[in-house]
């Protein structure tokens, strides 16, 4: 029996080592010369989706030496003013391909590459995929400098490692060393229900569960009185050393008397299943509290995570009356360091006394058919399964204001809205836009078109929807007087702003001359660098023109002095 004991450790052994051996662990260098440092991990639960790569401070500066991480050659490069702001993708001849996000700027060779395709194409954002010849690189070499661009939240170096079938990969599993000796932390638990028949504590409605931490760091709930099918799930992060970030975990599993039921690695997954997240978590609780409860069961159908790995009975156990159970579930982080959370549970059919109240709508909507919902002026169209259940939704259309259903139930892909606008004046009409209200009860404008006698959107958010004005022009303000003297300024700024529908373009010149102005829409700043381009004379002219979506424009012009060497 020993024997057979012992043989099949070393399996287990043996299987964990080839799944952790299958990527080359001494391939990649570290990205950056400082100590790697995370703010936010592979997999970690985000808005809409999971953490696409590592997430590596950089001391709270901009302008830090970015490396390649292997050989390769510059594959693809793109600025965007949202997103990963100035991003380079490196492809290696490992087939991998390495992704450095969030940048401030390139190295020289490649900044010169760049700016002279904006100058060609009269764009600051741009995408441009060199060839293989074009931009080639030897592992160590300076690519660029680290950076606080798109929509990063403060200064630091996004990096991803991707396969040729543009899959995701957790960094770590290729030797990045990242030093870990905590940790993770199991916030509360809470208890689901799988119908009407399942009850906890005499309720069907999800409950919390009262948990108590045990010396050696695990978790112990309070004694649990259920009977039916049940579901599991945890509100949990993880801290690594020297930062206080929640980070996400790595592993996951739950077992039921010892017996595995649910498992979970968060090492590999697509960006087509990313968004897929939003019926991993508790979606509910999320949009109400902002809590992301990670549910250890598979509630909805259409759910096609691949980063489950072990499921029996979609992860709901069966507890039947009388019998005594132990639920146990463990979270790892990628060191292997693993906090456990046990649930005892004595199995007792007794009378439901708190019951699920579902409101009833004259809508009901199946997500594996094209629902609809609207009137005379509004119109909305749901695509079939772009919802993860079936459920009664909430639709009315009054003072001008559509809501659909509300925010609490997520929506997978896109669905159409549209507003009927015959009966609005032509010339107030060429100025109305779409508006969605955020959470913060604010009205901000959705990308609005027009077809015929209608206004549409596509959104993949519920909510409240109407239709607003914008007759305001956009705001130019420059950070230098008139005809002042900028002969040692290295930069021209400007500042834009649009108070209503935002800005949808811009373009700056200089005497009759486009010239590359950099946006930063978080500060609302446009930047001309004067060492792109020389101009004769010493007095000049700046001409910007900027307009937000709804084409209303701003041409703002003024002189200042400056001699070119």
């Amino acid at each position: 029996m020993k024997k057979k004991i012992t043989l099949f450790i070393f399996l287990s052994l043996l299987g964990i080592l080839h799944s952790q051996n299958k990527y080359p662990t001494d391939y990649f260098i570290r990205p950056l010369e400082i100590p790697l440092v995370l703010s936010g991990t592979f997999g970690e639960l985000r808005s809409n989706h999971f953490h696409a790569g590592l997430d590596i401070k950089t001391q709270q500066v901009t302008g830090l030496n970015v490396l390649a991480a292997a050989d390769g050659y510059v594959s693809r490069i793109k600025i965007s003013q949202w997103g990963y702001g100035k991003a380079l993708y490196i492809t290696h001849p490992n087939g991998y391909t390495t992704v450095y996000g969030h940048l401030k700027k390139f190295s020289p060779k490649i900044e010169a590459y760049v700016k002279k395709q904006q100058y060609l194409k009269k764009s600051f954002e741009i995408q441009l995929y060199p060839t293989s010849s074009e931009l080639k690189l030897k592992k160590g070499n300076l690519i660029a400098f680290s950076g606080n661009s798109g929509s990063s939240g403060g200064p630091h170096l996004h990096f991803e490692i991707r396969d040729v079938k543009a899959n995701i990969l957790n960094p770590m599993l290729f030797g990045i060393q990242i030093a870990d000796h905590k940790k993770p932390t199991i916030q509360s638990a809470f208890t689901y229900t799988k119908n009407d028949t399942s009850q906890v504590n005499q309720s069907n409605k999800n409950i919390e569960l009262i948990l108590k931490r045990q010396k050696n760091g695990d978790i112990l709930a309070n004694t649990v009185y259920a009977y039916g099918d049940i579901g599991i799930g945890i509100n949990a992060y993880d801290r690594l050393d020297g930062a206080n970030n929640h980070n996400g975990l790595y592993y996951l599993d739950m077992t039921l008397n010892g017996k595995k039921i649910f498992e979970m690695t968060f090492d590999k997954f697509s960006f087509s299943e990313s968004r897929f997240i939003n019926s991993y978590i508790d979606y509910e609780r999320y949009a109400r509290l902002n809590q992301r409860v990670q549910k250890c069961f598979v509630d909805h159908p259409i759910n096609k995570l691949s980063m489950y790995d072990k499921m029996i009975n979609k992860g709901y156990f069966n507890i039947k009356d009388s019998l005594d159970y132990k639920v146990t579930i463990s979270t790892k982080d990628f060191k292997g360091n693993t906090t456990k959370l046990i649930i005892p549970i004595k199995g007792r059919k007794d009378t439901i006394l708190i019951s699920k109240k579902i409101k009833e709508t004259p809508y009901y909507f199946k997500t594996n058919q094209a629902n609809s919902v609207g009137n005379d002026s509004v119109k909305a169209y749901f695509p079939k399964n772009i919802f993860y259940e079936n459920f009664y939704f909430n639709f009315s259309s009054e003072n001008g204001i559509v809501k659909l259903h509300n925010r609490t139930v997520p929506v997978h892909s896109y669905y159409k809205l549209s507003f009927d606008v015959s009966n609005y004046d032509k010339d107030k009409l060429k100025y109305m836009y779409i508006a969605k209200k955020n959470k913060s009860k604010k009205w901000y404008y959705v990308s609005t078109k027009r077809k015929g006698n209608s206004l549409y959107t596509s959104s993949k958010e519920l909510g409240e929807f109407t239709l607003l004005s914008d007759i305001e022009k956009p705001i130019v303000s420059p950070y230098f007087k008139k005809e002042q003297w900028l002969t040692k300024s290295r930069y021209l700024k400007v500042k834009i702003y649009d108070k209503k529908s935002g800005i949808k373009s811009y373009r700056g010149e200089i005497d009759g001359q486009w010239i590359l102005m950099e946006y930063d829409p978080k500060k609302n700043i446009l930047t001309y660098n004067f060492s792109d381009k020389k101009f004769t004379g010493t007095t000049h002219t700046l001409k910007v023109i900027v307009k937000d979506l709804v084409n209303n424009s701003t041409t703002f012009t003024r002189t200042f002095n400056k001699k070119f060497n």
